[in-house]
């Protein structure tokens, strides 16, 4: 690996070439971003997944870059134009646009003015203007008036042309306008008069203007989609004149003609503008986009951490007004054991054998919790089940819909239950996100749950990517249980995959429940490498090994083992025993291998062995009488929950199906930078309404001196 790759990104990152070195060679030996995170940390210097991850992205970019230097240096060398000069500035190139720049004279060209006029023999002419040492240019002009070029404007204009583009090509050129792009462009705005009307949305954006390095990535996702919907015309710009000012002082030294002054500013204007505007628009718009998904994954990574319920019987309920509300029966472990349909709203208020149904399913079915889908009817059947005694405690939650009609209309749906229908599956999945988030929202599509910004009009690759570590390190960090998660959970554990996750699962059908770790080798093409990767993350309960209940990777058994003796105890002896874990003294086990962080993880789990970082699920009721916008006024005050976090503030949900914000300046009393370090997704909260606007649907909240 180059020692100035690790530089670049150690610099990059600001962390030691050390770090990204040994980061950078376990990623290439195999090993996943959960596996180094958790399990070498000595290796890393306690670099968690996200800064792994960090290093692995920018490495990626650079690699990238290392096949783009290959291809220009191949295209020059094949036109015969290759010197070592260029070859050298191009293999010590580590910015993409300077690469271009370099590469730009080279570049195969469409038929370009400059290039016919070329073929009409001036570039002698443009040779001599821009030299600027002939004092009386217009007497040479006429030596070049022949064959296609039939005057001398035509000739003068075509000098212009050519020098034009060597403007546009000079690497010196490009980086101060560059530069000046990057200081003072300005981003602006205006409406599409023909569609004034339709635009009603972007009205902050008829006539807007802003420095571009100053605008924020909301806005500018909400400014590219109102271009892309062809309601504004945007533009990124300087100020015309500076730039005109820097390349002037660049190419102009006696330009008696003034003709190299018109070349500039036809330069200018008709290619070099135009062509540092769209590096800027991919720049932004990239900054723009990583700054959504880091939202985002922010949003998808609390929202897959929400609490569970853990193992309860679960009576699910999908609302509706006309077909009626869709009841499911949920087992401890998430299987269906009853579905059905009652009717207790308009049209049909069959309320009472509603009721009826509700009371004897919960007795015959031992339901100990009641999940609530949160959209069409869902406040009225909530407080039709709170008004409703039962014989034990029936705990009542309200449960996000979000995502719920795309799984259950997906091929994972539909292979799960394929007797039962959409709404069936619906049901299902609200009862199972209860039980267990995490479980349940991998077999969604990530940005189907509708817990970002903009997460439609970012780059869609960039995206997945990140939302996929995302889900890779919230399963890993919860580890899965062996014997009980579907495949769709296994192929986000370290090391599987898909076809291993499969492989796990047709051997569990085949052989039955594993009561080892070890036994995870005997999984067909389960090799070493994969086996190292996934077995600390993956728990098997009242196994033969009580360690396999635990984030202790095997690696580290015969360790635990030695500790254990030491203390003159058998290891399930020491396991949950706080008192003998602290007389463990770590100083005995230090080697190379193991370090002060890896043991220090080992004591933890010994004394609290699997245990679930995750909250517990806590019950949460809508305020009484509140359940449509028209019920709100202002400076009422009522429970609600986070829906979603954006970095212009926070979405509420109040209970009347429209969510509220709590705009980044009514968060607190105090600044607050960025929204997600002050609340979190799913958390309860008590807001004031500030606004309501009936007609457009809009909800203005504050959290202050509430």
């Amino acid at each position: 690996m180059s020692k100035q790759i690790v530089e670049i990104i150690s610099k990059e990152l600001e962390l030691s070439a050390a770090q990204v070195n040994k980061t950078i060679s376990m990623l290439q030996e195999g090993a996943t971003l959960p596996f180094i995170a958790r399990y070498r940390k000595e290796a890393t210097g306690g670099l968690d997944d996200v800064q792994i991850g960090n290093i692995q992205n920018a490495f990626e970019k650079l690699q990238d870059l290392e096949k783009r230097k290959k291809a220009v240096v191949k295209s020059i060398q094949g036109q015969g134009k290759l010197s070592i000069e260029l070859k050298n500035q191009i293999l010590q190139s580590f910015d993409s646009n300077e690469l271009e720049d370099l590469y730009l004279p080279f570049k195969q060209k469409r038929q370009t003015r400059a290039e016919l006029a070329r073929k009409g023999g001036l570039e002698a002419l443009a040779k001599i203007i821009m030299g600027q040492h002939e004092h009386n240019v217009m007497s040479k002009v006429d030596d070049f008036v022949c064959g296609d070029i039939k005057s001398k404007d035509q000739a003068i204009q075509g000098s212009i042309d050519i020098m034009a583009e060597w403007i546009n090509e000079s690497k010196e050129a490009r980086t101060a306008i560059r530069q000046i792009f990057s200081k003072d462009a300005f981003i602006s705005s205006k409406v599409v008069k023909s569609k004034q009307a339709e635009a009603e949305k972007y009205k902050d954006y008829f006539k807007f203007e802003e420095k571009l390095s100053r605008c924020k990535s909301h806005r500018f996702l909400a400014l590219r989609r109102g271009e892309a919907e062809k309601y504004l015309k945007l533009s990124i710009r300087p100020d015309e004149e500076i730039c005109l000012d820097r390349l002037n002082r660049i190419f102009i030294k006696n330009d008696v003609s003034g003709l190299v002054e018109i070349a500039v500013k036809e330069s200018y204007k008709r290619l070099l503008a135009p062509s540092i505007e769209n590096e800027f628009w991919a720049l932004a718009k990239n900054g723009a986009d990583e700054e959504a998904i880091i939202v985002f994954a922010e949003n998808l990574r609390q929202l897959l951490l929400g609490a569970p319920l853990g193992k309860k019987r679960v009576l699910a309920i999908d609302p509706g007004f006309k077909s009626g509300c869709k009841i499911v029966c949920l087992d401890e472990t998430g299987e269906l054991i009853h579905n059905e349909t009652i009717y207790p709203h308009p049209p049909q208020n069959k309320t009472e054998m509603a009721v009826k149904k509700i009371h004897s399913l919960v007795d015959s079915c031992k339901i100990e919790a009641i999940a609530i889908g949160n959209g069409t009817a869902g406040r009225e059947t909530e407080n039709l089940i709170r008004k409703m005694k039962f014989r034990k405690d029936v705990e009542v939650y309200i449960v996000s819909e979000a995502g719920a009609s795309i799984y259950s209309a997906s091929a994972i749906a539909r292979e799960e239950f394929p007797q039962y229908d959409v709404t069936v599956r619906g049901s299902v999945s609200i009862g199972r996100r209860l039980v267990d988030p995490l479980a349940e929202l991998v077999k969604i599509e990530a940005k189907s749950i509708g817990v970002g910004q903009y997460q439609h009009d970012v780059d869609q690759k960039m995206l997945q990517k990140s939302l996929n570590m995302v889900v890779e390190s919230c399963v890993n960090k919860v580890g899965v249980d062996l014997n009980t998660a579907s495949r769709h959970l296994l192929m986000y554990v370290s090391g599987l995959g898909t076809q291993l996750a499969q492989n796990v699962i047709d051997y569990r059908k085949e052989k039955g429940r594993f009561t080892s770790r070890e036994e995870l080798k005997n999984v067909p093409r389960m090799g070493d490498k994969a086996f190292e990767q996934c077995a600390g993350f993956l728990r098997v309960k009242d196994g033969e090994n009580p360690l396999d209940d635990s984030a202790v990777h095997p690696e580290s058994y015969k360790l635990v083992g030695k500790m254990a003796k030491k203390l003159k105890v058998k290891v399930d002896a020491l396991i949950r025993n706080e008192d003998l874990v602290k007389q463990i003294d770590t100083s005995q086990y230090l080697s190379d291998a193991i370090g002060a962080e890896t043991l220090a993880d080992i004591l933890k789990e010994l004394k609290k062995p699997g245990l679930d970082p995750r909250k517990k699920a806590k019950v949460f009721e809508f305020a009484k009488g509140i359940t449509a916008i028209s019920d709100l006024h202002i400076g009422m005050v009522i429970p609600g929950i986070v829906t979603n976090i954006t970095n212009f503030g926070a979405f509420i949900d109040v209970g009347v199906k429209q969510d509220g914000l709590v705009h980044i300046s009514n968060l607190a009393n105090e600044f607050i930078s960025n929204p997600a370090n002050y609340v979190t997704l799913h958390q309860q909260v008590k807001v004031k309404v500030l606004e309501v606007d009936a007609p457009r649907k809009r909800i203005g909240l504050s959290m202050k001196d509430v």
